[in-house]
């Protein structure tokens, strides 16, 4: 890599990170080349000169800190074997997250692509870094479970990262209920454990009601 190349690369990733920055401390509204420049360190100029727009910014910092946050947690989602342990990592994810910002962050996110016309798919896109390990998880504690032939991967993945999304966001007005919502969760994947544990004659009559149930719905 030339010189030239890596200062060009050093200096976006300083406007990516003086980006989420920007947005986590001072909030969309704030959000300004300028805001942006001087969280960087660098000229606003070069805002225009590597990105176009603050808008294409904001999308491409979106895209980053998601990724610089899934990393992080990548090789434990590859150790879940069990929809308890994946319930605990997520309120895991939940506390550190918190603490890091990133949910004042997501929030801002939400808010500014009501607004912003590129931040919605890039939050999207976000989002779907997370949901992608969820569903990788879900396909593989599901597949050794009896029930687990009912249930998709994929839908079940995004309802849980809605759901996680959601209680993120709640905390800010009600803190009491966003846990008792982590909770409440923890309680359910106690129930499908409980479940699973059944007897093979149990287990054979659950199924035969529940593809009845699937047949009849379908």
């Amino acid at each position: 890599m030339s010189p030239e190349t890596a200062k060009s690369l050093e200096t976006k990733t300083k406007l990516l990170e003086g980006a989420l920055r920007t947005l986590t401390e001072q909030g969309i509204a704030k959000t300004s080349a300028r805001s942006v420049a001087a969280a960087a360190g660098v000229n606003q100029a070069l805002v225009f000169y590597h990105f176009g727009s603050v808008d294409e910014l904001l999308a491409a910092a979106c895209r980053y800190g998601a990724e610089q946050r899934v990393s992080r947690y990548r090789s434990r989602f590859a150790e879940i074997t069990s929809l308890s342990e994946l319930l605990a990592l997520g309120r895991e994810i939940h506390e550190e997250e918190r603490a890091s910002g990133y949910v004042s962050l997501l929030g801002q996110l939400l808010a500014g692509a009501q607004t912003h016309a590129s931040l919605g798919p890039a939050t999207a896109v976000g989002l779907d870094l997370w949901i992608v390990e969820i569903e990788n998880v879900l396909a593989r504690v599901l597949a050794r479970m009896p029930f687990g032939e009912f249930v998709d991967p994929a839908g079940l993945a995004r309802a849980v990262a809605a759901s996680f999304v959601g209680i993120e966001l709640y905390e800010g007005v009600d803190a009491e209920g966003a846990y008792s919502a982590l909770d409440a969760l923890e309680q359910l994947g106690a129930l499908v454990a409980a479940l699973d544990d059944l007897g093979p004659v149990t287990q054979r009559a659950v199924r035969h009601h529940l593809r009845r149930r699937s047949a009849s719905a379908g």
